[in-house]
């Protein structure tokens, strides 16, 4: 076997993985196609660079998933953290950096490092020996685009995709909404009452539409077209077409009966699943938007039932590749068709530069221990990151898979603690205490 690991992809994912595996004594070998070929949204040829947002989230490490991610890759000495550190802005509570000076120091740390070597250049098949990380983030080169497709079996991998809101279970008003399955179909009570159903009158819903289609929304840039993914066409696309549309599609009443009034049959209905083995998520079915965030927070909590509606993640429709990970990953983040190969970063499905390097931070780890004849197993699933591998090689729903951030809703709930918005402030701490001792009895095993 090939005693280097060759890392595609030079992005936050990439570069945490080169990093970890470098110093656990491992040859590595970054392929980055910049800056010889550009992308549209990066600038320069660094590594890590930051093409949206400087900022890294909440680095609350007691309250905020993201900034207990952030503690967990400070713990395992990651790279991305340690230059956040080293370059942080004032930004209140969030993790903000000097864009510039952050890619740039990322860049000289790699280079500098005496396991670490770079090639300027695109890699356009996936390879049959050696071992690989694919970290190519959601600006996929075509051609790589198209080997990943082919192996996978998926159809196209570039779109423009939209999105549906994900909403915490806890934070729904069930004094309005209700469980059941239209036409109580299903074999098992589980089944009978696999939606939770949000119900409208004439008059909210004419108001609901109104706000649809005069809610600020996402336009496309010069020379963008529009190819919308399978079965998610924006709900406010639908209005356009006509005020009844989204009436007689994802907010058909018809098959339900709603127990808080038995006697009135509901206008319209809003349908929410469950979007994890949890039952500590739902997505609004069939509500895919490109409505902007804050137009989503106001419109969305015109729905009954969702009048304190809480957002694990807004709706919206970007460029995006990602390969549908709990179907095609093992729990190694290996490609089950070529185990030579791993995926990291936003291309698993999950979202965000945190998110993103710490699936690179797992990958580098893995890919190592394997070329060094170590058997390393993933995270405990109480931890954030382990929370993360989990949703992502199984815990999510493959037919709705949609990139996540990591979020308390992907964890496990903590046994004897009360729920609703009193006992939050609790809980999440009971989460942030439960993973940190996991990832630190984790982190001595390794």
């Amino acid at each position: 076997m090939d005693k280097k690991l060759q890392i595609v992809g030079g992005g936050m994912a990439g570069s945490e993985a080169a990093w970890q595996a470098a110093n656990m004594g491992v040859q590595v070998v970054i392929h980055e196609m910049r800056p010889t070929t550009e992308t549209f949204a990066h600038q320069t040829g660094k590594l890590a660079e930051m093409v949206c947002s400087n900022s890294f989230r909440s680095d609350d490490d007691e309250q905020n998933a993201v900034g207990l991610l952030h503690w967990e890759m400070r713990e395992a000495n990651g790279l991305i953290m340690q230059t956040a550190d080293q370059h942080r802005l004032p930004a209140g509570g969030a993790l903000a950096v000097d864009r510039e000076a952050f890619s740039q120091s990322v860049t000289e740390t790699l280079l500098a490092h005496p396991n670490i070597s770079i090639e300027v250049g695109q890699v356009n098949e996936l390879p049959n020996d050696g071992i690989w990380i694919f970290a190519t983030g959601p600006l996929t080169s075509e051609g790589l685009g198209k080997s990943i497709a082919s192996e996978t079996g998926a159809d196209s991998l570039a779109f423009f995709d939209a999105i549906a809101p994900i909403i915490y279970a806890d934070s729904i008003d069930m004094s309005k909404a209700w469980m059941q399955s239209r036409y109580d179909k299903g074999e098992t009570e589980e089944e009978r009452t696999a939606y939770l159903n949000c119900p409208m009158d004439e008059a909210q819903y004419e108001a609901f539409i109104d706000a649809l289609l005069a809610a600020d929304k996402t336009e496309f840039h010069e020379g963008e077209t529009a190819g919308y993914f399978d079965g998610c066409l924006p709900i406010e696309v639908m209005a356009e077409r006509g005020r009844e549309t989204p009436r007689f599609g994802p907010m058909k009443p018809v098959g339900l009966t709603n127990p808080h009034q038995p006697e009135q049959r509901a206008h319209a209905v809003v349908q929410l699943r469950r979007d994890n083995a949890l039952g500590t998520l739902f997505n609004i079915v069939g509500f895919q938007t490109k409505m902007k965030y804050g137009a989503q927070t106001e419109v969305f909590k015109m729905i009954p039932g969702l009048e304190n509606a809480s957002f694990a993640r807004l709706g919206g429709i970007h460029r995006n590749t990602f390969i549908n990970s709990p179907t095609l990953l093992d729990e190694q983040m290996r490609l089950k068709s070529k185990p030579n190969i791993r995926f990291a970063g936003q291309i698993t499905g999950v979202e965000g530069y945190v998110e993103s390097a710490a699936m690179g931070l797992l990958a580098g780890r893995l890919a190592a221990a394997e070329i060094l004849g170590k058997t390393i197993d993933s995270p405990p699933q109480d931890t954030a990151m382990g929370a993360l591998i989990h949703h992502i090689t199984g815990g999510a729903e493959t037919k709705t898979f949609q990139p996540m951030n990591v979020n308390f809703g992907l964890f496990r709930p903590v046994e004897g603690l009360k729920g609703g918005r009193r006992g939050r402030k609790d809980r999440y701490k009971a989460y942030t205490d439960r993973a940190k001792e996991a990832w630190t009895g984790w982190l001595a095993e390794i």
